[in-house]
């Protein structure tokens, strides 16, 4: 039986050992030395091969082992096998296991270790790069640190509406107490790009030594490594010379970060709340987080001797980076282009080509592609050449010298033949790649074919009242009010905050209260002017005005209106009694998976109204979804959201650390499929309890997204693991959703078999989430907050007119 393009296998009697979708180009094709999932390691070919079902494990009956799922940079393959150490359970939380599948149903099997070769390892070795022993340890432990870090004193809540039995805990970790997600990292606000005008050129240029030596502490950096943007020579000339005396402090805990060092000479110490934790000395870089966005110092950096650094701005860095991407991307769809089989096809679907695309370097004298052997991918040359040899009387002839621009391998796309001549490499070569069931997922050379049925699954949502937009007055309701005066505040009746105003949200940009008029209740959104100049975020608040205004549908929180003073601009917006999802997520640890699944369809209906407005959101997270009366999921807060035509890329870098997409951190540009992968992220955590990718440390949980581990619980259902993993697949044109088969795709997934669609479109069915919502007051499924009065600053601008 060969690996499945779904990275999932049937074994012996249904176990099946699942891998992320995102690694599916490993387990798919055959890959070259070099393979890069992006940039970053390399990875040795890997046939196709059976798997082998491991022999059951001794030890105790139901034991569990944790199976980490690799894809991504510094990965670059499949690592499946339990992490070492791991048992039963794991700190306190769920077990971790394969998968066991019949029917849809999950069940957890003991397992021996299974040695699966993978690219890049070497004959013999469990793992291969970035997935050797040591790293299984390492994850494992952190995750423990995490969850303890986290956890809360006391027993959770007893299973009720929507929630799980927990696992049961392991004998050593009983005393622990539970792990919860208990807070999320900050929101990144997205940052516009300074203008060449606005950008400083350093003084004088650097010498090719120190352009060297830049290099090469760039090249070391874990972190900048799984960036992959590398250390071209115009961001390397863009680091200035700083210097420093013995005992200054170049870096403070706490300070707002800007600036990015690599240490040119000297010794500096390293300390966080007055301990020390290390020593940094020539080559070393230190800040890196700051020249991703805009962030708190989390370590003191001072002197112990004279020294000489090189820095360089987050604008800066920013800027060479986009730029970067940008051209790089044109002279690929360039090489696209010149493809004559390709040359009829639209910059938009060309576009969704290079999605798909992986880059993979060669060593010299690889073969590449041997003559007979079965067609797997097409490769576009991006440096180096390749000679094409051909046998003529069992001797090779040489046909041809290919160089950059190039293309072979395209008859296996288009056919199902053989490879007629071979293919191998004169120096190192870097190519483009896509496999051929990548290619036939987005290709429009082949037409889709769909049922009556297939049709109906997909039906447009119910005509919407006449003359009523979701979420505005109907029929015997009350008109919205016209002018802010009309607006009175709603109070608390009961507890210490009676008398006060109800706060149903804070943010650093001002908060969300309770109002109302006319017996009609409304959530008044008030922004701060003052912080909307300060952060330079007026483009994304006129943007999120202007989404909710053209919104339709009954799954994205409805809009009444906007106004404006000296400080404030104001959204007047729909009421959801039923409270955040994030909040009930918390209350109940994680859903059930009807309840998973009836609050997924309801973001899915929401994204594809969305993204057929040519609306990207950007945010997707439980704290942005809210349960209306009926317990119906909407989609609230528009601050990302961005208007995107097809085929164009954004490079904003924006959203919630724990659901950001590879993309977003490489830079390289990003569409609508992050909000696919933040889809698949949230499905995860609504089931588990926790995001997949979850760290006390940002540049850990932004490490691992890069890398691309995570694991799947073992209760999860087979059907969750394959939607998930093909959700979170890390080259954006694999993912499903946007490929050819659109968000229909996600419709029609096996999870969601058992869904309506039609009737959840028209909100004719029972929602299951009705269990969860508080009776009371209307602010009874509300965290209680205080009301910030700090004064804001007048405002007089004029950027808020439309307002």
């Amino acid at each position: 039986m060969q690996w499945a393009s779904s990275a999932m296998e049937q074994c012996n009697g249904g176990a099946v050992q699942w891998a992320s979708s995102a690694m599916h180009p490993a387990v798919s094709q055959p890959r070259g030395p070099g393979c890069r999932w992006g940039a970053g390691a390399s990875a040795q070919v890997l046939p196709r091969r059976p798997w082998a079902r491991p022999a059951p494990e001794q030890g105790a009956a139901g034991a569990s082992r944790r199976w980490l799922m690799c894809h991504g940079p510094g990965a670059a393959g499949l690592a499946v096998g339990p992490a070492a150490g791991c048992g039963a359970q794991d700190a306190g939380r769920e077990p971790i296991a394969s998968l066991a599948a019949q029917r849809g149903t999950a069940r957890t099997e003991p397992r021996a270790e299974a040695a699966v070769p993978q690219p890049g390892a070497v004959p013999g070795s469990l793992g291969g790069a970035g997935m050797d022993q040591r790293l299984r340890e390492l994850r494992l432990q952190e995750e423990r640190v995490f969850l303890r870090s986290v956890a809360r004193a006391g027993h959770p809540p007893e299973p009720g509406a929507g929630q799980r039995e927990p696992p049961a805990v392991r004998h050593e970790d009983a005393e622990q107490p539970r792990g919860r997600r208990g807070s999320r990292a900050q929101p990144i606000v997205p940052e516009p790009l300074a203008s060449d005008a606005e950008l400083q050129v350093p003084a004088s240029p650097l010498s090719p030594r120190d352009c060297s030596l830049i290099a090469e502490a760039v090249s070391r950096s874990a972190f900048l490594r799984r960036l992959g943007q590398g250390c071209p020579q115009a961001l390397a000339q863009s680091f200035a010379p700083v210097q420093h005396g013995p005992g200054d402090t170049v870096l403070a805990e706490g300070d707002e970060g800007t600036a990015m060092y690599v240490v040119a000479e000297g010794q500096l110490s390293v300390s966080q709340h007055g301990r020390p934790l290390r020593t940094l000395g020539p080559g070393d870089v230190f800040g890196e987080l700051a020249i991703l966005y805009h962030c708190k110092r989390t370590a003191t950096v001072r002197a112990l001797t004279a020294v000489r650094l090189w820095a360089i701005d987050r604008q800066r860095y920013r800027a060479i980076a986009t730029s970067n991407a940008k051209q790089r991307r044109a002279e690929v769809l360039g090489a696209l282009r010149a493809v004559h089989w390709l040359q009829g096809l639209s910059d938009t679907h060309l576009s969704k080509l290079l999605d798909a695309m992986e880059e993979c370097t060669f060593a010299p004298g690889h073969v590449i592609i041997r003559e007979g052997d079965e067609g797997e991918n097409f490769y576009i040359i991006l440096k180096g050449e390749v000679r094409v040899t051909q046998k003529v009387e069992g001797k090779e002839k040489v046909i041809r010298v290919l160089g950059a621009g190039e293309h072979f391998g395209e008859i296996s796309l288009l056919q199902n033949i053989r490879r007629t001549a071979s293919c191998r490499a004169q120096g190192e070569v870097t190519c483009i790649t896509v496999a051929k069931e990548d290619f036939l997922e987005i290709s429009p050379f082949c037409p889709r074919q769909h049922s009556e049925s297939d049709a109906s699954a997909t039906e447009a949502p119910a005509p919407v009242d006449p003359g009523r937009a979701p979420g505005s007055p109907g029929r015997g309701e009350p008109p919205a009010p016209a002018r802010l005066e009309e607006l009175a505040a709603v109070r608390y009746e009961d507890g210490r905050e009676r008398g006060r105003s109800v706060v149903l949200g804070t943010g650093g940009f001002g908060q969300v209260e309770l109002v109302r008029c006319r017996e009609r209740l409304f959530a008044l959104k008030r922004i701060r002017k003052d912080w909307v100049v300060r952060t330079r975020q007026q483009e994304h608040v006129r943007t999120e005005r202007q989404v909710l205004a053209q919104s339709r549908s009954p799954f994205v929180v409805g809009f009444f209106g906007s106004f404006r003073d000296g400080q404030y601009v104001y959204l007047l917006l729909e009421f959801c009694q039923g409270g955040e999802l994030w909040t009930k997520l918390r209350e109940v640890r994680c859903f059930d998976e009807r309840l998973a699944v009836f609050c997924s369809a309801c973001v899915v209906e929401a994204l594809e109204y969305l993204h057929g407005h040519g609306i990207i959101y950007r945010d997707l997270k439980p704290e942005n979804l809210m349960l209306d009366q009926q317990g119906y999921v909407k989609l609230v807060d528009f601050g990302f959201a961005k208007v995107l035509g097809r085929g164009e890329k954004t490079y904003s870098l924006c959203g919630t650390p724990e659901y950001l997409a590879p993309e977003i951190l490489r830079q390289e540009g990003h569409d609508f499929a992050v909000d696919f992968w933040m889809l698949g992220i949230l499905i995860f955590e609504m089931l588990v309890g926790r995001p997949p990718f979850h760290s006390m440390e940002p540049q850990k949980i932004y490490s691992r997204i890069l890398d691309g581990i995570f694991s799947f619980p073992a209760f999860l259902s087979e059907a969750a693991c394959s939607l998930i993993a093909k959700l979170c697949r890390r080259r954006p044109g694999q993912r499903l959703g946007n490929t050819a088969s659109g968000i229909r795709g996600i419709k029609k997934h096996r999870w969601f078999a058992a869904l309506k669609w039609k009737k959840l479109a028209l909100q004719q069915l029972e929602a299951p989430t009705l269990g969860l919502i508080k009776q009371g007051p209307p602010y009874a499924n509300f965290k209680r907050f205080s009301a910030d009065w700090t004064p804001a600053q007048d405002e007089f601008s004029g950027w808020d007119e439309d307002f």
